[in-house]
Protein backbone atom coordinates (compact mmCIF):
# COMPACT_ATOMS: atom_id res chain seq x y z
CA UNK A 1 0.00 0.00 0.00
CA UNK A 2 1.30 3.46 -0.92
CA UNK A 3 2.01 5.42 2.27
CA UNK A 4 2.50 8.94 0.91
CA UNK A 5 -0.01 10.35 -1.57
CA UNK A 6 -2.11 13.42 -2.34
CA UNK A 7 -1.06 17.07 -2.21
CA UNK A 8 2.20 17.33 -0.26
CA UNK A 9 3.84 20.72 0.13
CA UNK A 10 7.48 21.56 -0.59
CA UNK A 11 7.65 23.88 2.40
CA UNK A 12 9.54 27.18 2.25
CA UNK A 13 11.99 28.15 4.99
CA UNK A 14 11.04 31.68 6.11
CA UNK A 15 13.92 33.96 7.10
CA UNK A 16 13.99 37.23 8.99
CA UNK A 17 17.17 39.29 9.31
CA UNK A 18 19.30 36.37 8.23
CA UNK A 19 17.85 33.80 10.63
CA UNK A 20 15.15 31.15 10.33
CA UNK A 21 11.83 32.76 11.30
CA UNK A 22 10.59 30.01 13.60
CA UNK A 23 7.26 31.66 14.43
CA UNK A 24 6.43 32.06 10.74
CA UNK A 25 7.42 28.45 10.06
CA UNK A 26 5.14 27.18 12.81
CA UNK A 27 2.33 29.32 11.41
CA UNK A 28 2.81 27.76 7.98
CA UNK A 29 2.53 24.27 9.48
CA UNK A 30 -0.79 25.20 11.12
CA UNK A 31 -2.06 26.58 7.81
CA UNK A 32 -1.36 23.29 6.07
CA UNK A 33 -2.88 21.16 8.81
CA UNK A 34 -6.17 23.05 8.47
CA UNK A 35 -6.02 23.22 4.66
CA UNK A 36 -5.94 19.46 4.12
CA UNK A 37 -2.35 19.15 2.89
CA UNK A 38 -1.35 15.48 2.89
CA UNK A 39 2.27 15.87 4.05
CA UNK A 40 4.90 18.50 4.85
CA UNK A 41 8.26 18.38 3.08
CA UNK A 42 10.74 20.76 4.77
CA UNK A 43 14.36 21.33 3.71
CA UNK A 44 13.96 20.55 0.04
CA UNK A 45 14.86 22.78 -2.89
CA UNK A 46 11.97 25.12 -2.10
CA UNK A 47 13.19 25.25 1.51
CA UNK A 48 16.57 26.57 0.37
CA UNK A 49 18.31 23.61 1.99
CA UNK A 50 21.52 24.32 0.06
CA UNK A 51 22.12 27.48 2.11
CA UNK A 52 21.05 26.16 5.52
CA UNK A 53 23.80 25.35 7.98
CA UNK A 54 23.75 21.83 9.40
CA UNK A 55 22.40 23.21 12.68
CA UNK A 56 19.66 25.16 10.88
CA UNK A 57 18.75 22.15 8.73
CA UNK A 58 18.29 19.96 11.78
CA UNK A 59 16.40 22.67 13.66
CA UNK A 60 13.96 23.28 10.80
CA UNK A 61 13.16 19.58 10.52
CA UNK A 62 12.74 19.18 14.29
CA UNK A 63 10.58 22.32 14.52
CA UNK A 64 8.26 21.22 11.70
CA UNK A 65 7.84 17.79 13.33
CA UNK A 66 7.11 19.41 16.68
CA UNK A 67 4.61 21.84 15.16
CA UNK A 68 2.85 19.10 13.20
CA UNK A 69 2.33 17.09 16.40
CA UNK A 70 1.52 13.93 14.47
CA UNK A 71 -1.49 15.53 12.76
CA UNK A 72 0.18 15.44 9.35
CA UNK A 73 3.15 13.38 8.10
CA UNK A 74 6.55 15.06 7.76
CA UNK A 75 8.87 13.93 4.97
CA UNK A 76 12.21 15.52 5.79
CA UNK A 77 14.51 16.66 3.02
CA UNK A 78 17.83 15.02 3.92
CA UNK A 79 19.63 14.65 0.61
CA UNK A 80 23.20 15.64 -0.20
CA UNK A 81 25.85 15.02 -2.83
CA UNK A 82 27.87 13.45 -0.02
CA UNK A 83 26.58 10.01 0.92
CA UNK A 84 27.98 10.30 4.43
CA UNK A 85 26.26 13.65 4.97
CA UNK A 86 22.96 12.34 3.60
CA UNK A 87 23.16 9.41 6.02
CA UNK A 88 23.84 11.75 8.94
CA UNK A 89 20.96 14.07 8.05
CA UNK A 90 18.56 11.15 7.51
CA UNK A 91 19.54 9.55 10.81
CA UNK A 92 18.83 12.86 12.53
CA UNK A 93 15.41 13.07 10.85
CA UNK A 94 14.62 9.57 12.07
CA UNK A 95 15.61 10.44 15.64
CA UNK A 96 13.53 13.64 15.45
CA UNK A 97 10.43 11.65 14.52
CA UNK A 98 10.06 12.22 10.78
CA UNK A 99 7.65 9.97 8.91
CA UNK A 100 9.90 9.71 5.85
CA UNK A 101 12.81 11.33 4.04
CA UNK A 102 13.20 12.93 0.62
CA UNK A 103 16.65 12.40 -0.91
CA UNK A 104 17.78 14.39 -3.92
CA UNK A 105 20.02 12.55 -6.36
CA UNK A 106 23.66 13.54 -5.71
CA UNK A 107 24.41 16.80 -7.51
CA UNK A 108 27.66 18.11 -8.99
CA UNK A 109 29.52 14.77 -8.55
CA UNK A 110 27.63 13.34 -11.56
CA UNK A 111 27.80 9.69 -10.45
CA UNK A 112 27.09 6.76 -12.74
CA UNK A 113 23.85 4.81 -12.46
CA UNK A 114 25.70 2.28 -10.31
CA UNK A 115 26.98 5.10 -8.11
CA UNK A 116 23.46 6.45 -7.72
CA UNK A 117 22.21 3.00 -6.73
CA UNK A 118 24.99 2.52 -4.18
CA UNK A 119 24.36 6.01 -2.73
CA UNK A 120 20.68 5.30 -2.01
CA UNK A 121 21.42 1.73 -0.94
CA UNK A 122 23.87 3.00 1.70
CA UNK A 123 21.28 5.40 3.10
CA UNK A 124 18.56 2.74 3.12
CA UNK A 125 20.84 0.40 5.06
CA UNK A 126 21.67 3.09 7.63
CA UNK A 127 18.11 4.01 8.67
CA UNK A 128 14.68 2.52 9.26
CA UNK A 129 12.62 5.19 7.57
CA UNK A 130 10.57 5.30 4.36
CA UNK A 131 12.76 6.94 1.70
CA UNK A 132 11.83 8.81 -1.48
CA UNK A 133 14.63 9.54 -3.97
CA UNK A 134 14.18 12.83 -5.84
CA UNK A 135 15.05 12.98 -9.53
CA UNK A 136 15.56 16.50 -10.90
CA UNK A 137 18.22 16.38 -13.63
CA UNK A 138 18.00 20.13 -14.36
CA UNK A 139 19.53 20.81 -10.93
CA UNK A 140 21.67 17.72 -10.33
CA UNK A 141 23.18 17.06 -13.76
CA UNK A 142 22.24 13.37 -13.57
CA UNK A 143 19.09 11.42 -14.39
CA UNK A 144 17.86 8.47 -12.35
CA UNK A 145 17.05 6.05 -15.15
CA UNK A 146 13.92 3.88 -14.82
CA UNK A 147 15.98 0.70 -14.63
CA UNK A 148 17.94 2.15 -11.70
CA UNK A 149 14.72 3.19 -10.01
CA UNK A 150 13.44 -0.38 -10.45
CA UNK A 151 16.56 -1.69 -8.67
CA UNK A 152 16.04 0.83 -5.87
CA UNK A 153 12.40 -0.20 -5.52
CA UNK A 154 13.62 -3.65 -4.46
CA UNK A 155 15.47 -2.21 -1.46
CA UNK A 156 13.88 -2.22 1.98
CA UNK A 157 12.65 1.27 2.83
CA UNK A 158 12.62 2.90 -0.60
CA UNK A 159 8.92 3.48 -1.16
CA UNK A 160 8.65 5.88 -4.09
CA UNK A 161 10.23 8.59 -6.20
CA UNK A 162 9.66 12.30 -6.64
CA UNK A 163 9.99 12.77 -10.40
CA UNK A 164 10.85 16.18 -11.84
CA UNK A 165 12.52 15.13 -15.06
CA UNK A 166 9.53 16.40 -17.05
CA UNK A 167 9.66 13.18 -19.06
CA UNK A 168 6.28 11.44 -18.94
CA UNK A 169 7.56 8.54 -21.01
CA UNK A 170 10.25 7.93 -18.41
CA UNK A 171 7.70 8.14 -15.61
CA UNK A 172 5.42 5.68 -17.40
CA UNK A 173 8.33 3.30 -17.60
CA UNK A 174 8.90 3.65 -13.84
CA UNK A 175 5.26 2.71 -13.19
CA UNK A 176 5.63 -0.27 -15.51
CA UNK A 177 8.83 -1.52 -13.89
CA UNK A 178 8.06 -0.77 -10.24
CA UNK A 179 4.37 -1.63 -9.90
CA UNK A 180 1.50 -0.07 -7.99
CA UNK A 181 3.05 -0.42 -4.54
CA UNK A 182 5.82 2.03 -5.50
CA UNK A 183 4.76 5.69 -5.32
CA UNK A 184 5.35 7.88 -8.36
CA UNK A 185 5.07 11.48 -7.10
CA UNK A 186 5.07 14.51 -9.38
CA UNK A 187 7.77 17.07 -8.72
CA UNK A 188 6.29 19.59 -11.17
CA UNK A 189 3.02 21.41 -10.41
CA UNK A 190 2.30 21.82 -14.11
CA UNK A 191 2.43 18.04 -14.62
CA UNK A 192 0.43 16.91 -11.60
CA UNK A 193 -2.64 15.88 -13.59
CA UNK A 194 -0.67 14.12 -16.38
CA UNK A 195 1.40 12.26 -13.78
CA UNK A 196 -1.75 11.15 -11.97
CA UNK A 197 -3.14 9.96 -15.30
CA UNK A 198 -0.18 7.62 -15.91
CA UNK A 199 -0.29 6.12 -12.42
CA UNK A 200 1.12 8.75 -10.08
CA UNK A 201 -0.23 9.13 -6.56
CA UNK A 202 0.25 12.83 -5.86
CA UNK A 203 2.55 15.83 -5.97
CA UNK A 204 5.16 17.50 -3.81
CA UNK A 205 3.95 20.95 -4.68
CA UNK A 206 5.40 24.45 -4.76
CA UNK A 207 2.02 26.07 -5.45
CA UNK A 208 0.51 24.41 -2.37
CA UNK A 209 2.45 26.93 -0.27
CA UNK A 210 -0.08 29.58 -1.32
CA UNK A 211 -3.12 27.62 -2.58
CA UNK A 212 -3.09 24.38 -0.56
CA UNK A 213 -6.79 23.64 -0.85
CA UNK A 214 -6.73 24.08 -4.61
CA UNK A 215 -3.87 21.66 -5.23
CA UNK A 216 -5.51 19.17 -2.85
CA UNK A 217 -8.80 19.62 -4.73
CA UNK A 218 -7.14 18.76 -8.04
CA UNK A 219 -5.67 15.53 -6.67
CA UNK A 220 -8.85 14.70 -4.79
CA UNK A 221 -11.04 15.18 -7.84
CA UNK A 222 -8.84 12.82 -9.86
CA UNK A 223 -8.87 10.19 -7.11
CA UNK A 224 -12.68 10.37 -6.99
CA UNK A 225 -12.93 9.89 -10.74
CA UNK A 226 -14.17 13.45 -11.33
CA UNK A 227 -12.08 14.05 -14.43
CA UNK A 228 -13.75 17.25 -15.59
CA UNK A 229 -13.29 18.86 -12.19
CA UNK A 230 -9.65 17.74 -12.13
CA UNK A 231 -9.11 19.26 -15.58
CA UNK A 232 -10.79 22.49 -14.47
CA UNK A 233 -8.41 22.74 -11.53
CA UNK A 234 -5.46 21.96 -13.77
CA UNK A 235 -6.34 24.75 -16.18
CA UNK A 236 -7.09 27.21 -13.39
CA UNK A 237 -3.78 26.57 -11.63
CA UNK A 238 -1.55 26.63 -14.73
CA UNK A 239 -1.15 30.44 -15.09
CA UNK A 240 -0.35 30.75 -11.38
CA UNK A 241 2.16 27.90 -11.57
CA UNK A 242 3.80 29.50 -14.60
CA UNK A 243 4.19 32.74 -12.66
CA UNK A 244 5.75 30.89 -9.72
CA UNK A 245 8.55 29.73 -12.03
CA UNK A 246 9.31 33.00 -13.81
CA UNK A 247 12.64 32.87 -12.01
CA UNK A 248 14.46 30.20 -10.02
CA UNK A 249 12.32 28.55 -7.34
CA UNK A 250 11.69 29.71 -4.61
CA UNK A 251 12.30 33.34 -5.63
CA UNK A 252 8.80 33.99 -7.10
CA UNK A 253 7.12 31.87 -4.42
CA UNK A 254 8.66 33.76 -1.52
CA UNK A 255 7.91 37.03 -3.29
CA UNK A 256 4.27 35.96 -3.64
CA UNK A 257 4.06 34.88 -0.01
CA UNK A 258 5.48 38.26 0.99
CA UNK A 259 2.88 40.09 -1.09
CA UNK A 260 0.19 37.95 0.52
CA UNK A 261 1.46 38.79 4.02
CA UNK A 262 2.33 35.19 4.84
CA UNK A 263 6.09 35.57 5.45
CA UNK A 264 8.91 38.02 5.04
CA UNK A 265 10.09 37.37 1.44
CA UNK A 266 13.76 37.25 2.48
CA UNK A 267 16.05 35.00 0.42
CA UNK A 268 19.63 33.90 0.93
CA UNK A 269 22.35 34.65 -1.55
CA UNK A 270 23.04 33.59 -4.19
CA UNK A 271 19.26 33.82 -4.62
CA UNK A 272 18.09 37.41 -4.91
CA UNK A 273 14.96 39.47 -5.51
CA UNK A 274 12.96 39.32 -8.75
CA UNK A 275 13.50 41.64 -11.66
CA UNK A 276 10.97 44.46 -11.91
CA UNK A 277 9.43 43.02 -15.08
CA UNK A 278 8.91 39.57 -13.62
CA UNK A 279 7.68 41.02 -10.34
CA UNK A 280 4.97 42.80 -12.30
CA UNK A 281 3.97 39.58 -14.07
CA UNK A 282 3.81 37.71 -10.77
CA UNK A 283 1.71 40.44 -9.19
CA UNK A 284 -0.72 40.32 -12.12
CA UNK A 285 -1.01 36.52 -11.85
CA UNK A 286 -1.78 36.73 -8.14
CA UNK A 287 -4.46 39.34 -8.76
CA UNK A 288 -5.95 37.33 -11.61
CA UNK A 289 -6.15 34.26 -9.37
CA UNK A 290 -7.86 36.26 -6.63
CA UNK A 291 -5.03 36.16 -4.10
CA UNK A 292 -4.45 39.92 -4.27
CA UNK A 293 -6.90 42.75 -4.84
CA UNK A 294 -5.75 46.30 -5.38
CA UNK A 295 -2.27 45.20 -4.41
CA UNK A 296 -3.44 43.91 -1.00
CA UNK A 297 -3.87 40.32 0.18
CA UNK A 298 -7.34 38.88 -0.05
CA UNK A 299 -8.55 38.13 3.48
CA UNK A 300 -8.77 34.36 3.65
CA UNK A 301 -6.57 31.65 5.07
CA UNK A 302 -6.51 29.61 1.89
CA UNK A 303 -7.70 30.03 -1.67
CA UNK A 304 -11.43 29.59 -2.19
CA UNK A 305 -12.75 27.04 -4.65
CA UNK A 306 -13.98 28.58 -7.91
CA UNK A 307 -17.66 28.06 -8.59
CA UNK A 308 -16.97 26.35 -11.91
CA UNK A 309 -15.01 23.60 -10.20
CA UNK A 310 -17.52 22.72 -7.50
CA UNK A 311 -18.93 19.24 -7.53
CA UNK A 312 -22.66 19.10 -7.96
Amino acid sequence: MVRFRGSMVALVTPFRQGRVDEAALQSLVERHVTAGTAALVPCGTTGESATLSHAEHERVIALVIQAARGRIPVIAGTGSNSTAEAIRLTQHAQRAGADGALLIAPYYNRPTQQGLYLHFQAIAEAVELPLIPYNIPSRTGVNLEPETVARLAQLQGIVGIKEASGNLEQMSRIVELCGKSFALISGDDSLTLPVLAIGGVGVISVAANIVPRDVAALVGAFEQGQMQEARTWHQRLLPLVKALFLETNPIPLKTAMGLMGMIDPELRLPLCGMSAANHGKLHAALESYGLLKGGKPVTRSVSARPARARTR
